[in-house]
């Protein structure tokens, strides 16, 4: 499970970042942070990931305190972003089998890598390809799957589909349907209003550091996304009711 209670984040130039949030994150449960540039999204992320530490508030990784407890967290969390930092000289099994020991797992064999791979829809020939020749797509595809062979609970993806062509959006988004089956919990940052309203669970909208709405995937099969999403870019609407906000 993947929580923020109150979180809060104030840098030293006195700019507010995040604004007290509130969300939840299940096991089995995709859910989508939508915002423009400058929203809180990946400082929300980072946050989780102790890669800064909060102002006030608490997040929360499979229940441990993240900020009090930032080693033990990790080992439930992995992590994707929109540029999957890999080791361009080394082959794609490489970068996994590097990745996976990273995170504990020592007794792989060649062949639970080249599993994986074929799960993420990577072709044969690039397993022992090296990463410097992949495409974004190709690299995007093995960002999750270092993502799954540590097998972690709760998984946080910041704009893992920027920059995709159509095909490879498609085949990341059925991945993550597969690891939403498995039980695990995924919040994911995206500017990608089609593909969230197409996988998400529930959907926040941030704006200047707060979650100004929540819907879930029910409640948008009554609700144009879209307009309500540009709604409130614009200022259009007001800050969302307090029942609603609350996670």
């Amino acid at each position: 499970m993947i929580e923020a209670i109150n979180l809060t984040k104030r840098y030293e130039d006195g700019v507010l970042a995040l604004d007290s949030l509130n969300l939840k994150v299940n096991p089995g449960e995709i859910y989508c942070l939508l915002g423009a540039n400058g929203a809180g999204k990946t400082t929300t992320i980072n946050l989780f990931l102790n890669f800064i530490p909060p102002t006030s508030g608490t997040p929360l990784i499979n229940g441990i305190d993240v900020t009090r407890d930032p080693l033990e967290a990790k080992k439930y969390v992995a992590y994707l972003s929109e540029n999957v930092m890999l080791y361009g000289n080394f082959t794609a099994r490489q970068n996994l089998d590097f990745f996976a020991k990273l995170g504990g797992k020592k007794n792989l064999k060649k062949e639970d890598y080249y599993m994986v791979m074929r799960e993420v829809g990577l072709p044969e020939r690039a397993f022992e390809q090296r990463v410097k020749e992949f495409s974004k797509g190709m690299r995007q595809k093995l960002g999750i799957a270092i993502c799954m062979i540590k097998d972690a609970p709760a998984l946080l993806l910041d704009e893992p589909t920027a920059g995709l062509d159509p095909a490879s959006a498609a085949e990341f988004i059925e991945t993550l349907k597969e690891l939403r089956r498995r039980g695990k919990a995924i919040l994911m940052s995206t500017h990608d209003i089609f593909r969230a309203k197409e996988i998400a669970d529930r959907v926040g909208i941030m704006k200047e550091g707060r979650k100004v709405m929540e819907r879930t995937r029910e409640e948008l099969e009554y609700e144009n996304l879209e307009r309500l999403y540009l709604d409130y870019m614009r200022g259009g609407l007001g800050p969302e009711p307090e029942e609603r906000r609350a996670s």
